[in-house]
């Protein structure tokens, strides 16, 4: 047993004012958007905003509007975008905007689901795509970039009057999504190589010398070719230029960094990224990952980039933890952030150039920029969506209390090693009469042990909050509320997670799940209660109630109090997982299902990869299925109803897609793969999953390289709907580049004879199949 102990007898209230103007923008309708230095703002109330970035030109059109959806329902509600000038000026002076390439049609797609956008329009941006967004012809011109140069700042004049048309019309003061645009990218800081050079000279792009002016500068044009936004941002780490008059600082963390191998050997390094710190406090004007030119209160402390996944470089291969997504999320949560920020949260393909066939930088797949994100390259649903969703429906709860919280450490501090296995990783955000406890578990490349019994003692002016039996499961994290007001009914603390509060009127749901390794227990000041109602085990201690839920199952009671009354559902961590919060005719709905959820008014869709899904809401509704419909459809499904604790809804069956994938192989590492006639038929998706053994694979369609991918041990998945005209008859080519030992090129040839020799090739297919996803679609009679 371990105990600690976290002073907040130091509370003070925080000193919060208005930026300028330059962090200001009023809608058609007169909502204002805006900041103080702590937080967003709507109409003068903390927004919390939460990012997710989706790069349009890597996901075909077609796709768009499903993806934003998913986002939306994650509890995304500001969507970044790269506007990669290379994808949209490959050839000098002749600009595309078609296809997937179609900026317009994409922010018009944010906009109709309620999505803000912030567009990154450079010029330079990183995101691994080809010079960093730089068009191939920008090398030879007379002009030095990403400088003053005259001449290099005509192109980007150019190219911004090409993207302001785009965005005509489309910006916030319109009605429309647009509430920010990125100046440049890492200024300062970070580069890219020229691709045409790579692999032999090798020469780089400047990451440039003329600071805060250049930045000023790029914003002046961005606004004189009519991209009026809210407010304009940067990126605020690694000593990149942040004029912080006229933009936001934005910031981030990645825990996996495969960009180390230019200079790193070996195993990757244990990252101090999960060691929870103090980003917004002027008397640490600096911490790890965070050296800012400003002082730290006089800006919000807000992200663009916390790891939501991350790539397979060449040289670094990683199988993504997914647990890491979400404990990134609440370690910059408990360290003061006030706006979330995920790179990437959907996945994607690059497109192909007309010039130059493969237009992502050469350390990463061709095609591929799945990302491990939490939706990925073709849709897929990532564990971390799942994760992430609990977080963000708190946020969505809690948001505006927790902007106004400072931030409190531990005893240790941000002192503790990341190596370290051993000690309880916590924090607390407090507003002087209540709070959040946050604690971690999870630690990048080096696995922490489960915690056990630990203590934590919180001292408060006047009482010390004694929190004991706490136990966390390995690689898990959570957030325990402290001091909740529950409608006049005070929570002094708890071991569950706060999800949401569900309003019907006067029926007012509260939903907390119990995370992995905790024993749920709510402990209620016995003054604000006046009784408890349902199955539970309860104790009661000097001047409080403590109620004890079952653990392993979903618990309900309800709880009375001078004026009120409400229920409280304890999830489990596994129902937690499932749990989705939805307006139908502007009534709140909690909903359970194990599939992805897609709301379009009163229509929702499943999408699953699982024969069965089950759907179950509360309030319960009348809902109607394709099966009520048509149920003569070789895809129909069968509906039964099911109850699950106070959730009511069905059972959805759909018949079973037999898809049956013949394998032949013609060469030492080459395989023909064929699927069968009519393999969409009844489907939404066909994901094409390899299991293999080697470096690099790559998939064809006579001859056109469709996907790619660096093997990482992890099953490849690639979506075949996109193809489905042209798979028809046809067959697909899997060819394998072996892992090489001993490899050597022969030269000694005196006729410029060159052959490669190697002693050893790794290079197998395990196993090759298709994975149907279904769609269920409901009606809700409401």
């Amino acid at each position: 047993m371990s105990n600690y102990i976290i002073s907040l007898e130091n509370f003070t209230e925080k000193n919060i004012f208005e930026l300028s103007d330059n962090f200001r923008g009023t809608d058609p309708k007169g909502n204002v958007i805006s900041f103080t230095n702590y937080y967003m703002e709507m109409n003068g109330k903390p927004f919390y905003g939460i990012s997710g970035e989706f790069h349009f030109s890597r996901c075909e059109e077609a796709y768009w509007e499903d993806e934003i959806i998913k986002m939306k329902m994650n509890g995304i509600n500001i969507i970044s975008t790269y506007v990669f000038w290379i994808h949209h000026e490959e050839e000098k002076g002749v600009f595309r905007f078609d296809g997937r390439r179609n900026a317009r049609r994409f922010i018009e797609l944010c906009n109709k689901h309620g999505m803000f956008v912030i567009i990154r329009i450079g010029p330079f941006n990183h995101g691994e795509v080809r010079n960093g967004g730089f068009p191939d012809w920008l090398y030879g011109m007379d002009c030095e970039l990403r400088s003053l140069d005259e001449t290099y700042l005509f192109y980007v004049h150019r190219l911004f009057k090409e993207l302001g048309k785009q965005f005509d019309g489309l910006y916030y003061k319109n009605g429309g999504a647009i509430i920010a645009a990125q100046i440049d990218n890492e200024y300062q800081h970070s580069a890219a190589g020229w691709e045409i050079t790579t692999g032999v000279s090798e020469e780089w792009i400047p990451t440039g010398a003329d600071g805060n002016n250049y930045m000023r500068k790029i914003k002046e044009m961005v606004k004189e070719a009519g991209i009026d936004v809210p407010f304009y941002t940067c990126t605020g780490w690694g000593g990149a230029a942040t004029p912080t008059k006229e933009m936001l600082p934005l910031w981030g963390g990645y825990a996996f960094w495969p960009w180390i191998f230019y200079s790193h050997k070996g195993e990757h390094p244990v990252t101090p990224e999960y060691i929870y710190r103090d980003f917004h406090n002027n008397e640490v004007p600096k911490t790890y990952n965070f050296e800012p030119f400003y002082q730290p209160e006089s800006m919000p402390y807000a992200c663009c980039e916390m790891g939501g996944g991350m790539m397979c470089s060449y040289n670094y291969r990683f199988d993504l933890p997914f647990e890491s997504v979400d404990a990134m999320a609440n370690v910059k949560l408990a360290s003061g952030c006030n706006l979330l920020g995920y790179y990437m949260f959907k996945g994607g393909t690059n497109p192909k150039g007309q010039k130059t066939p493969f237009l992502n930088e050469s350390q990463v797949p061709k095609l591929s920029y799945d990302y491990q994100a939490p939706i990925g390259e073709y849709g897929q649903k990532r564990p971390s969506y799942d994760r992430l969703k609990r977080i963000h429906l708190f946020v969505g709860e809690w948001g505006e209390k927790l902007c106004h919280m400072k931030t409190f450490l531990s005893n240790q501090g941000e002192n503790i090693d990341p190596s370290d296995v051993d000690t309880l990783r916590f924090a607390v955000r407090y507003d002087g009469t209540s709070g959040f406890v946050f604690l971690n578990n999870y630690q990048d490349h080096v696995p922490l042990k489960e915690k056990k019994g630990c203590t934590i003692s919180i001292l408060v002016k006047e009482e010390e909050i004694k929190i004991s039996d706490i136990s966390l499961a390995a690689g898990e994290n959570a957030i325990l509320p402290l001091g909740m007001d529950m409608m006049g009914i005070q929570l002094k603390y708890a071991t569950v997670q706060p999800l949401t509060i569900v309003r019907e009127e006067d029926d007012v749901t509260y939903f907390f799940f119990s995370p992995e390794g905790l024993e749920p227990r709510y402990v209620f000041d016995a003054e604000t209660v006046k009784g408890v109602e349902g199955e539970y085990r309860q104790e009661g201690k000097d001047k409080t109630i403590e109620i004890y839920p079952k653990q392993n199952e979903m618990d309900i009671f309800i709880i009375k109090g001078i004026k009120s009354k409400i229920r409280v559902v304890t999830l489990t961590a596994k129902e937690s997982l499932d749990f989705y919060k939805i307006k139908l005719a502007e009534k709140q709905f909690a909903v359970l299902t194990a599939g992805t959820l897609l709301q379009e008014g009163n229509t929702l869709r499943i999408e699953s990869e699982r024969e069965e899904e089950s759907i179950v809401l509360w309030p319960e509704v009348k809902m109607e299925s394709n099966q009520d419909k048509d149920r003569n459809q070789d895809h129909d499904e069968v509906k039964t109803s099911l109850i699950m604790g106070i959730f009511k809804g069905f059972l959805l069956v759909r018949k079973k897609k037999e898809s049956p994938v013949e394998v032949r192989q013609i060469g030492p590492s080459r395989y023909t793969i064929k699927v069968p006639d009519h393999y969409m038929e009844g489907v939404k998706e066909l994901i094409l999953a390899i299991q293999y053994r080697g470096d690099i694979a790559h998939l064809f369609i006579d001859g056109d390289m469709i996907a790619d991918n660096f093997c990482n041990g992890h099953q490849w998945e690639t979506g075949l709907k996109l193809f489905e005209k042209r798979l028809t008859g046809d067959i697909m080519t899997l060819l394998i580049t072996p892992l090489k030992e001993g490899s050597n090129i022969n030269v000694e040839s005196s006729m410029a004879g060159r052959k490669e020799e190697v002693d050893k090739e790794v290079s197998s297919v395990e196993r090759i199949f298709l994975k149907p996803v279904y769609e269920y679609k409901l009606e809700v009679d409401h």
